[in-house]
């Protein structure tokens, strides 16, 4: 029998997704494999994912990334949720906060007690039963060792590139300049080399692919196939810009529905990033780009750059011995900031299950099986914004409110219009809470409510509801402005 243990990995690419996993692998299989990635500087990468959700914090735990370091090699700022803008209707707005929304019972989670007390006139918003929202709204934000807020962040893409790198390579990643001219197999399939440009031959055991949409390895090469979502999420095209900072230093992402789509503000330490996400079935190019460069708040800093994409994933993430990482794998546009958290969950599945004794079947069906059920998991929460809208202005609003969704999303929404019910499974990335504020903010009302949180008197709700409100106002109240305490922490670093 061949012996396929794995001793060395190959990254074909480098970009966030290369990079991220160059520094995931060399830090924690040190000693035990060799780690090398190809990329070109003459390649350029997408580079405008700007945004990113809580866990990514587990993962620079897991690498022991020191926080403040990272934030001021990165121009990054503190994120505290997402504020929608137009979604249910024009004029709506509503906020996707982190953290926790008020306290439930064993019985009966949040949502029902707060349903309850909108019944008996407590009328409170949702978001007033959020520490992480009422932190955002006030544009404050404070940690300490103790504190419990929870928190993601804003961050420069080609700066957190590099600082990957600089962390990579000192852990031994060797990094090699080229462009892959030829991707060589084995008899079986799997890939056995990839030949550069200049004729060198890097040989080894697993390849990761991280070749952007172009899927150099994983499709190219071992034609591995691809799931088509675009019926499900038409915007296929978006037109970036970066602009001079504001006034102001929102800890939270902004993004504004229009008639074709959604735009996308993200304020960094010294920049902002803009873009505008479109469907082009109802939206030419040149009209996007005038629509961004007449929506922006400050001056430009660099000519607007258009991406062209496709929704879906590959039909395997893991196919003989390549896997695929970030755009290579699919990709889900980023409405909830998701394709940094993708990349990275990636390769702490892959450090999980890693083919140390060598590639088997049943690794790859695990493999295979975790990612698609998380993805789709995303994918249902992703349409969720779209579908459940009453805008009727634009034939793109219309089309998405009237498409036919995944059965599983349908249960789900089925669940909370008839009884407020909403959940998580155990892998799902988002919380039952994201579910709420987000269907609720969408005008998603429950037809009822658990009944069992009627046990509790008007009085004892009224109580526990007024609690939680005081208590959250007094925390922020002691908060620093976010402006204040990025300058004191993290202060970016110069060019």
């Amino acid at each position: 029998m061949q012996d396929n243990v794995v001793t060395k990995v190959v990254i074909a690419g480098g970009g966030t997704a290369g990079w991220v996993a160059a520094a995931a692998l060399s830090k924690r299989l040190n000693g035990l494999v060799e780690v090398v990635l190809v990329e070109s500087e003459d390649i350029g990468t997408v580079g405008v994912g700007e945004s990113t959700i809580p866990p990514v914090q587990l993962f620079h735990n897991l690498l022991g990334i020191d926080e403040q370091e990272f934030m001021r090699a990165t121009d990054a700022t503190f994120k505290l949720g997402i504020s929608f803008e137009n979604w249910g209707q024009v004029g709506d707005k509503y906020m996707h906060p982190f953290g926790t929304t008020g306290k439930g019972s064993f019985l009966a989670d949040f949502q029902h007690y707060y349903l309850h007390g909108l019944q008996l006139g407590i009328d409170a918003p949702l978001g007033d039963y959020c520490y992480e929202l009422q932190a955002a709204q006030a544009h404050k934000f404070g940690k300490t060792d103790s504190s419990g807020i929870s928190y993601a962040y804003h961050l420069d893409a080609g700066r957190y590139a590099r600082f990957l790198r600089g962390f990579s390579e000192a852990q031994g990643v060797t990094r090699i300049e080229g462009k892959i001219a030829e991707v060589r197999q084995h008899a079986n399939g799997d890939i056995s080399s990839l030949v550069l440009e200049s004729g060198q031959e890097l040989e080894g055991d697993l390849f990761i692919d991280c070749t952007g949409f172009r899927a150099l390895l994983i499709e190219q090469t071992l034609q591995t196939g691809f799931e088509d979502w675009g019926h499900w999420l038409p915007c296929d095209s978006a037109v970036v810009v970066q602009t001079e900072s504001a006034d102001t230093l929102p800890p939270y992402t902004r993004a504004m529905a229009h008639d074709a789509g959604w735009q996308w503000r993200i304020p960094l330490q010294h920049r902002v990033g803009n873009g505008l996400v479109y469907a082009s079935d109802y939206l030419q190019e040149e009209q996007a780009r005038e629509r961004l460069l007449g929506n922006l708040e400050t001056q430009a800093l660099m000519t607007p750059r258009v991406l062209r994409y496709k929704t879906g994933r590959r039909k395997l993430f893991w196919n003989k011995n390549c896997v695929a990482l970030g755009l290579s794998s699919g990709f889900i546009e980023p409405l909830e900031s998701t394709s940094i958290y993708l990349f990275m969950n990636g390769v702490i599945r892959l450090l999980r299950l890693f083919p140390f004794n060598g590639v088997t079947q049943p690794l790859i069906d695990e493999y295979n099986q975790q990612s698609i059920s998380e993805l789709e998991k995303i994918r249902d929460f992703i349409i969720l914004h779209y579908h459940q809208t009453e805008r009727d202005d634009s034939e793109f609003w219309r089309y998405c409110r009237n498409m036919t969704i995944p059965d599983s999303l349908a249960h789900r929404m089925e669940l909370f219009r008839e009884g407020a019910h909403a959940f998580q499974t155990g892998e799902e990335l988002f919380r039952l809470e994201s579910w709420t504020h987000v269907m609720l903010g969408q005008r998603l009302i429950p037809k009822s409510y658990q009944k069992i949180v009627s046990t509790l008197s008007e009085q004892q709700l009224t109580q526990h509801l007024q609690g939680i409100r005081r208590t959250i106002n007094q925390v922020v109240a002691r908060l620093p402005g976010h402006s204040d305490f990025i300058g004191r922490y993290c202060p970016a670093e110069g060019e």
